[in-house]
């Protein structure tokens, strides 16, 4: 077997996992690929160490267009999309995607990396303690420009690390008394738009330093993302499904093991 053939396997199984977390959770899998995939790709040896992230992150984000659109369909078809404030979400998160992959170029594999580590080591302590808490303090959304103003932010931070969104927008939409199940219906609607603007920029920045031939468009590892993608789009209604059947408390408690998990993983490569 060639080790092609072989790393598309590997992906793939990486897929299925992440495409039922990614419905689950909302989280558009990056916090799981990244790492794996970065693992992957050194150990078939197609890029040097200091390249991998950067390749890792900007695959991640193009496998999260099709993992978080089969993900958001199910979360549709079950009511827990609120399409009331998605567009104004959606328009943040979109410009801090295109931002933040236009950028990756510009930044040191090591500032990539522990960026990612803390943010999801902040986001699971939250997420955990919050799991503990049955009776949160009750806050509105804030105005809908500020919204768009925040979840910019949040759109860049999620696409320099590779993820969907759902690790930041669920734990910032909760914040403000919006329903689990509707925070994590409507980040999967939003890894739909931080994928596409994000892959756009990481395509556009990388086209200078890969070549098509090799595999790549742009920073994105094609081969990698066929296998990701040939499972993840299954079994992400699959995740989606359980979250109308899990308590949140569970859910959350999920979500801040995976967050902690994959941020040792990160800072310990």
């Amino acid at each position: 077997m060639s080790d092609l053939l072989l790393l598309v396997i590997y992906c793939a199984l990486l897929g299925s996992g992440v495409g039922f977390l990614a419905g689950l959770l909302g989280i558009g899998g990056g916090l799981v690929i990244v790492p794996i995939l970065s693992s992957i790709l050194l150990h078939f040896e197609v890029l040097p160490s200091e390249q991998v992230v950067v390749a890792a992150i900007a695959t991640s984000l193009a496998s999260i267009l099709f993992t978080s659109t089969s993900s958001a369909i199910a979360h549709h078809k079950n009511g827990n999309v609120p399409w009331e404030i998605a567009p104004w979400i959606m328009t943040g998160v979109a410009l801090g995607a295109l931002v933040s992959g236009f950028m990756a170029a510009l930044l040191p594999e090591l500032v990539v990396r522990m960026v990612f580590a803390v943010s999801v080591v902040l986001i699971a302590l939250k997420m955990f303690l919050s799991s503990k808490n049955e009776s949160p303090k009750e806050r509105q959304l804030p105005h809908k420009g500020l919204l768009t103003i925040l979840t910019t932010i949040t759109g860049g931070l999620s696409a320099m690390i590779g993820i969907g969104g759902g690790a930041l927008l669920v734990p910032l939409l909760t914040f403000f008394s919006l329903d689990m199940k509707k925070a994590i219906g409507c980040a999967s609607a939003c890894g739909i738009v931080i994928a596409l603007f994000g892959s756009i920029g990481y395509i556009s920045s990388g086209s200078s330093h890969f070549s098509l031939d090799d595999g790549f468009a742009g920073f994105v590892y094609l081969p990698a993302l066929l296998g990701i993608v040939s499972t993840s789009w299954f079994t992400a209604p699959m995740g989606a499904k359980s979250t109308q059947t899990l308590p949140v408390p569970t859910i959350k408690k999920i979500f801040a093991v995976l967050l902690l998990a994959m941020a040792v993983n990160m800072m310990s490569n």
